[in-house]
């Protein structure tokens, strides 16, 4: 028998062992039947190279605890929970998403404890997007888990029914379907937890696993804490996992579900409690010095956002962060529609004391918003052939009676649309037509890889699909829920707690939505909108105030930081009790309720090595407008007229040939007071004044940013619509800045980009070789080059911008020049970058690691969110 025969055999019997015991304790037992001490430490090596594979994968991102000993090492030939889901994935999904879910499942499964391990009590948080799998993930957690020796598996689901069942269902479909002896489902998808007798005689059985869908109701809990406690001396052979889907929502800063989930993770002797959420704000600001309570002390794992996921960045667009090219960032898909202000008395009450009497109408918006649906449902039809799924969601108030007052007008007007198109209504058919003309313009298919329709042919189909529409008014008091088994259907969907949280609307296409909220992770949960749209990614349709679509964007930034900071845990080697993730504020809007917020701090942050510029410009009332751009121009005129003076013009570096001036050895003193005079528009939250003075100053106390390079940014005078000449006596052209279409807010103007990709290494060397660098090389050059030399680029903007571009249309600002302003911060190289306390907020980490002088507390009044009464049926 050859070598590699032997070692192939060893290790199938090894990893076979180590399935359900330790692989230290392998070895020792493979010590003493004398397997020869070389062959030992190969399996050893191999199989903490295979371990530390997967804890290294790059996706999902994140980091564990120190100290933790890889010892998962993925799936293998003897598993009987994950190969028929992978199938089960393959079909579904296709053969690249089912490999990603795979590993990123791995991943997860890695950072729990082994089961074996005598006891272990371990906390954890996956952090992933709204509507894009995560049940997928905890599915094939809980699957690999079980093929490794885990037995009882309890999911908490959410606070209503619907979902709960929802996943019950879904969980028997993936998982007990294809093993109906492994697993015993103690619930069922028509009932939440009820004690079973005998729970020792259950919990004894070791070739079966125990399947527990539980929702987060009190009464429920209570049951589940004393069943448990019944049978506690045989809990130490039941290994526990615990998914917490939804866990922001009930588990975090509650009287009565935070402290009953603590008791039943306590009364487990061997249990990893894993928290599954799209919204991670309140989780990341739990009291890290709570044992008890649910801060995932032990891993932190973010999910890889797929390609074909249209989610907040992708629909909204948001901002440039440190080290990007603005020009690479989402603008966001031309999807929204704007709903006017005085519509939306019509909408929603105005007040809780008008709800009783309130009254909806169709509204020239939700008239567009109904008609689009059936168009849309219309063309999904003509491009597959058949009726599939297909939803609108109409979300106004979180009060089940104004859901009801909308039941009438959506009907009639049904009705009414129905009747017009069986009659041949021509009025009806121009309408739809220059509906039909305008969305498809707007959002050309064939630029998002889906095949264009002729209006005649979805026309054919409308009366059909109008016809097949349901108006479901879904709620806990509703009749009639939200419910897709049966077939295809068409529904508009009206609603809202209940289809605020993981509950999926099969098919959606449109959204209308105007309910009025101000926290991060109600307005991300409430976007149903979020998701997949294989095969008719050109259709959905948002309407929405013109201020929840700026949130939205603002909030698709935050996303995208929070990956950022969980990626510093891999740079910095970082576990989540040593480094907490910071989350950004905003002026108006509130990261989580209150009492979520009671353990979080203000978070530091530095200016060190980013760019701050303008990006956006008043342009409306015209006076008002004029009036402060007017302003900026002095302010500009004014410090260039002292850079001439006291500056040092470097043409050799920069020819006035190029229509761009560069002054050397301008001083800190007077880009503070230009900073003191001109004005960066109050939706630029990153470029606040007093922050950039109190920064730049603390820099120069502490040694550092003595001096700066100024540059006017214009372009040759031959090729420019507009000349400037400077106070100086040069000439410039302007440069044009033409302003996003779909800006949610018309008075101001959003330019997006400012400066280009290269014009922060100005007054660098750059040889030919590193032309590309990018912003992370420009800011290593100039720390090399020119440390603690900052730069101001200022750029003359034509006041028209005439543009040619989608999505894109003229500046048309109310002055003679616009001048915007960007800011390039090197990083020190003088002690450390100074912190600037500004927007953003983290866990309370002194606890942990307590310092020698503590901060004053943040004395925030408590909001209670105990859901002992939401939906109980126990």
């Amino acid at each position: 028998m050859s070598d590699s025969v032997v070692e192939d055999a060893a290790w199938n019997a090894f990893t076979g062992f180590t399935s359900r015991s330790q692989p230290h304790e392998v070895i020792q037992g493979l010590r003493a039947m004398g397997f020869p001490e070389d062959r030992l430490d190969a399996l050893l090596a191999r199989h903490e190279l295979k371990a530390r594979e997967i804890i290294q994968l790059r996706e999902p991102l994140g980091i564990s605890r120190e100290g933790r000993v890889p010892w998962y090492i993925g799936p293998r030939s003897g598993d009987v929970n994950w190969p028929p889901l992978e199938k089960r994935l393959v079909r579904k999904l296709g053969s690249e998403s089912a490999a990603k879910i795979d590993a990123a499942s791995s991943k997860v499964v890695a950072m729990l404890d082994h089961p074996a391990t005598p006891e272990f009590a371990a906390k954890g948080l996956v952090v992933g997007h709204v509507q894009s799998g995560k049940t997928s993930n905890f599915t094939a957690v809980i699957c690999k888990a079980a093929d490794r020796g885990y037995r009882m598996f309890i999911v908490l689901s959410g606070v209503h029914n619907a979902l709960r069942a929802q996943t019950q269902a879904r969980l028997v479909s993936d998982i007990v379907g294809a093993n109906p002896t492994f697993w015993h489902q103690i619930t069922s998808a028509e009932r939440d937890f009820v004690p079973p007798a005998n729970a020792a005689s259950l919990l004894a059985v070791k070739d079966q696993a125990l399947l527990l869908v539980v929702k987060k109701n009190a009464v429920v809990l209570r049951k589940l804490r004393r069943w448990l406690l019944s049978a506690s001396e045989h809990l130490a052979q039941v290994p526990t996992l615990i998914i917490d889907d939804e866990a922001d929502q009930a588990t975090v800063a509650t009287k009565t579900i935070n402290p009953l989930i603590a008791d039943i993770v306590e009364g487990l002797p061997k249990v990893c409690y894993v928290g599954y959420t799209a919204t991670p704000f309140a989780n990341l600001v739990i009291d890290p010095s709570d044992e008890r309570d649910f801060y995932p002390r032990d891993f932190v794992l973010s999910l890889e956002r797929p390609s074909s996921y249209q989610g907040p960045e992708t629909l909204f667009g948001r901002r440039a962060l440190d080290g990007e090219d603005p020009a690479d960032v989402p603008g966001g898909l031309d999807v929204i529609r704007d709903i006017a202000e005085e519509e939306l008395p019509d909408l929603r009450p105005r007040s809780r004391a008008d709800i009783p009497g309130f009254a909806p109408r169709i509204t020239d918006s939700l008239r567009d918003a109904l008609l689009w649906f059936w168009l849309a449902t219309a063309a999904r039809r003509c491009r597959s052939g058949t009726a599939e799924h297909s939803s609108m969601l109409v979300h106004a108030h979180s009060d089940t009676r104004v859901h009801d007052s909308y039941a009438e007008p959506l009907r009639q007007f049904r009705s009414l649309t129905l009747g017009a198109l069986r009659s041949g209504d021509t009025r009806l058919e121009t309408e739809l037509r220059r509906l039909w003309h305008d969305e498809t313009s707007r959002v050309p298919a064939s630029e998002l890889g889906e095949s264009p329709l002729a209006f005649a042919d979805v026309f054919a189909l409308l009366t059909a699909v109008v016809s097949d529409t349901d108006v479901i008014l879904d709620h806990y008091r509703s009749q009639d829920r939200l419910n897709y088994d049966g077939g295809p259907r068409t529904v508009i969907a009206v609603g809202g707690n209940t289809l605020s949280r993981g509950l999926t609307l099969e098919g959606l296409v449109v959204s209308f939505f105007v309910r009025s909220a101000d926290v991060y992770d109600t307005l991300l949960q409430m976007g149903r909108w979020f998701g997949y749209r294989p095969g008719y990614s050109d259709l959905p349709r948002i309407w929405m105030p013109a201020q929840l679509r700026d949130w939205y964007a603002h909030l698709a930034t935050v996303e995208e930081e929070i990956r950022r900071e969980i990626d510093r845990y891999l740079v910095e080697h970082k576990s989540p009790l040593d480094l907490a993730v910071r989350i950004r504020s905003h002026p108006k809007m509130r990261i989580s309720a209150a009492g979520k917020m009671t353990n979080a701090v203000r978070a530091a942050a530095a200016y060190g090595g980013e760019l701050v510029e303008s990006r956006y410009f008043p342009v409306a009332p015209k006076e008002e407008a004029g009036a402060w751009l007017d302003r900026n121009a002095a302010a500009v005129n004014d410090f260039l007229t002292r850079c001439a003076i006291r500056g040092r013009e470097d043409s050799a570096t920069v020819p006035a040939s190029t229509g761009k001036v560069l002054w050397r050895g301008v001083s800190s003193r007077d880009v503070v007071t230009f900073l003191e005079s001109y004005s960066f528009h109050e939706r630029s939250v990153e470029a606040d004044r007093d922050l950039l003075v109190r920064y730049i100053d603390g820099r120069v106390r502490a040694g550092g940013l003595k001096s700066w390079n100024v540059a006017v940014m214009g372009q040759p005078t031959a090729r420019a619509l507009k000349v400037l000449e400077l106070p100086h006596g040069a000439s410039v052209g302007m440069v044009r800045r033409s302003r996003l279409k779909n800006s949610p807010i018309t008075a101001c103007a959003d330019i997006k980009t400012l400066s280009g990709s290269r014009d922060e290494a100005i007054d660098l060397v750059v040889s030919a070789g590193a032309a590309k660098l990018g912003r992370t090389g420009y800011a290593r050059l100039r720390v090399e080059q020119t440390p603690e030399t900052g730069l101001v680029l200022l750029y003359p903007i034509d006041p028209l911008s005439p543009t040619t571009l989608r999505g894109r249309e003229e500046l048309d600002a109310p002055a003679d020049v616009v001048w915007g302003a960007a800011l390039v911060f090197p990083q020190p190289s003088v002690g450390s970058d100074l912190p600037v306390h500004y927007d953003f907020f983290s866990a309370d980490l002194s606890g942990i690691f307590p310092a020698l002088d503590e901060d004053d507390e943040v004395d925030l009044a408590i909001l209670d969110e105990d859901l002992d009464g939401v939906e109980s049926d126990a």
